[in-house]
């Protein structure tokens, strides 16, 4: 080897001892640095002609674990998740209040029961009728607080799915342009570990906001995909479009997100075709869309049932009694039916005038049975006021509502269930399912089922339809249908289209014998629920919609306008304390001012389950016991799934940061090493530079 070659070579040693320990001292100035992985010089023989000419040096590159770096971005997504949930459901728990609080839901209910209980001690007392009525009104109160905060948590929940969608556009931008960036310095043979380590950590972040599938590419650049398959990034950047970005607005429908193609600078463009609209993609907005579209919407609903409950227990007594004195005339409240509806009813019912003091003037007793099975509601208005002979006019408007009021000054009227054959459609009496003599109202609400059969008109118009969403346990949309009534003039025809539809595939609908719809899911899709998001039908310009007639979701049970019938609540004589005497004579009382068997009826019904539809039969204490206590269950989960999830989150950046992230010792060893290749370069250059002296003076 020649003079020239040695020195080539301790030369060529010298730099790449240079590029080492440049790369070692890069290393030790960044041990503290986030999501920095360790740099080494790749170190190869050099070899010219066939003949080795030294030593040469790489780029720096980075010494990571793709694998451990994907669990890393894994569980960022599930943590994520598990944080926006445990937040949201902690907050909702919140509003529930501490339990055994005086001011609590349950708390509300047992004082109404109690109230009831202490109006049989006292008969007649108006202060314990008065305590009793403002019982019902705070419970009602308390139950659309809980509604309206709920509302505005979940607006809270759409304000943040804005933001978070913005900031997903952000880090898939910039993403993207690391990924041009890590590109062209691996083309040219240049070293991309510090943008590496930039779009390690965007990739991170991103992860914890939406989960993702990373996909590394040949040219250095990274591929994602969401959790479902979508592609959200590879050559072309993609962009969410999501038309109300973080106006943080509660609606019954929100738009999907939809993935769009955009340009260099993230202007959206054609959309891909790709949509992101359950909580199935992960991550931080998953956990979101899941309290947005499920959890929250699901309280509402029980809530709605509650009250619905609630209304038809206290509204059974009631109808059931009257005041003393009795009203001049009563008013019900909107119905689903028009005057040509099959009536429906079975048994009989008593109508009566009486005068102030309870003295019988005019009754009726009018049997439905009687009136046979084609008999209309235009018919028994018409046998009521032919009974009556004038002491009193019952009428029935176009929007479904009775009125019946008595004729001559200081009389009033009474409506009574017969004591052997009460009147029935669809569980209720008939003042009961007028809502004659109601103690709860609801405007534009039927506060009871239906009673209408499978062969009754839905009476839906052309082009009024009611969009019905199914979504399985997570809150991931199964699928949807628009119900417009065109399969035919039924009922039964609309259950046939909905089974027809693809919520069919997922279970079955049919009509109960109370005239509610009923949604039974396939044991393949347990805890599948219903929601109808959007409303346009109108049932024979009733102003009923087939939300309200259904009762196939609790958010229809009219809870947003409830309320204590005002002449009741500011007037104790008004409450229906009093039972009407059936066998008494014209002339004899039928009515006394010291009745109060409705007050024993009251404490007796409160007590007893009711048929809630499809959330079963159960009393009103136990169902609003189960509904707090499935939200305080829930919250403690999603507290819990929290802790493991962040667990197992920083025990992936834990291995990762152990494999590729900066160790002291090892450093200072490595520097130590190539600084002593360093000193044995220069000391063959050295040598060399020696021994050309020696041969420059031998020939001297």
């Amino acid at each position: 080897m020649s003079l020239s070659d040695i020195l080539g070579s301790a030369l060529s040693g010298l730099g790449v001892s240079q590029a080492a320990l440049r790369t070692v001292s890069n290393n030790i100035a960044n041990v503290s640095t986030p999501g920095y992985a360790r740099q080494r010089v790749s170190i190869s023989t050099g070899v010219t002609a066939g003949q080795v000419n030294g030593v040469i040096a790489g780029e720096p590159h980075r010494i990571a674990d793709r694998f451990l770096e994907g669990t890393v971005y894994r569980r960022a997504g599930d943590m994520g998740r598990a944080d926006v949930t445990a937040n949201y459901l902690d907050r909702l728990q919140s509003l529930l209040g501490a339990p055994g609080d005086a001011s609590g839901l349950p708390a509300r209910l047992d004082a109404i029961s109690s109230s009831a209980i202490a109006m049989t001690a006292a008969p007649g007392s108006p202060q314990s009728v008065a305590v009793f009525t403002a019982n019902v009104d705070d419970a009602i109160t308390t139950l659309q607080q809980l509604d309206r905060d709920v509302s505005g948590l979940r607006g809270d929940v759409e304000s943040e799915v804005g933001y978070t969608v913005d900031r997903i556009n952000g880090l898939l931008k910039q993403i993207h342009d690391l990924n041009d960036t890590v590109s062209r310095l691996s083309g040219t043979g240049r070293s991309a570990a510090g943008v590496e380590d930039q779009r390690m950590i965007a990739v991170e972040e991103l992860g914890g906001l939406m989960k993702v599938v990373v996909r590394p590419q040949p040219d250095g650049r990274l591929a994602l995909e969401s959790a479902s398959g979508a592609v959200v990034l590879d050559k072309r950047l993609r962009q969410l479009a999501y038309p109300v970005s973080g106006e943080g607005v509660s609606q019954p429908v929100y738009p999907v997100i939809d993935l769009r193609f955009a340009d260099s600078a993230g202007q959206a463009g054609a959309s891909t075709g790709e949509k992101l609209d359950s909580p199935a993609v992960g991550g931080r907005l998953g956990g979101l869309l899941d309290v947005r579209d499920r959890a929250l919407p699901e309280f509402s609903e029980k809530l709605g049932a509650l009250f619905a409950g609630m209304a038809e227990t206290l509204n059974a007594v009631s109808n059931a009694n009257t005041s003393v004195p009795p009203p001049a005339g009563l008013e019900g409240r909107a119905t689903p039916l028009v005057g040509s509806d099959r009536l429906g009813f079975t048994g009989a019912a008593t109508f009566a005038v009486t005068k102030a003091d309870g003295t019988l003037v005019a009754k009726t007793r009018i049997d439905f049975d009687a009136l046979g099975a084609g008999a209309t509601v235009n018919d028994a208005i018409a046998a009521i006021n032919a009974g009556l002979g004038g002491a009193a006019i019952a009428s029935f408007g176009a929007n479904g509502t009775l009125s019946f009021r008595a004729n001559g000054s200081g009389n009033g009227v009474v409506v009574a269930q017969d004591g052997n054959a009460p009147s029935d459609r669809g569980g209720l009496g008939f003042s009961h399912y007028f809502g004659l003599n109601d103690l709860v109202r609801s405007d534009r609400s039927t506060l009871g089922p239906s009673g209408f059969a499978a062969q009754d008109p839905h009476g839906f118009g052309t082009g009024e339809t009611a969009e019905i969403v199914l979504r399985d346990s997570t809150g991931r949309v199964l699928t949807r249908h628009t119900l417009t009534g065109s399969g035919g003039p039924s009922f039964g025809d609309l259950a046939t289209e909905l089974n027809a539809s693809p919520l069919g595939q997922f279970g079955t609908f049919a009509i109960d014998d109370r005239g509610r719809f009923r949604f039974e899911p396939d044991a393949a899709v347990p805890g599948a629920s219903l929601s109808i998001p959007s409303d346009s039908t109108n049932r024979l310009r009733t102003g009923l919609s087939f939300s309200a007639i259904s009762s196939l979701t609790g958010a229809a049970g009219g809870l947003a306008l409830g309320k204590v019938r005002p002449e009741i609540l500011n007037d104790a004589t008004r409450l229906p304390l009093a039972r009407f005497q059936a066998d008494a004579a014209v002339g004899q009382k039928a009515l006394g001012a010291a009745d109060i068997r409705g007050a024993t009826a009251f404490a007796e019904q409160l007590g007893k389950a009711r048929d809630l539809g499809k959330d079963g039969v159960v009393t009103l204490d136990r169902f609003s016991s189960l509904l707090l206590g499935r939200a305080g269950t829930q919250a403690a989960q999603a507290a819990s799934t929290l802790s493991a999830a962040a667990a197992r989150r920083d025990d992936a950046v834990n291995r990762r940061d152990s494999y590729a992230g900066v160790n002291i010792d090892e450093e200072l060893a490595q520097m130590v090493v190539f600084q002593n290749s360093y000193s044995a370069a220069a000391r063959v250059i050295t040598t060399a530079s020696e021994m050309y002296d020696t041969l420059l003076g031998m020939i001297r």
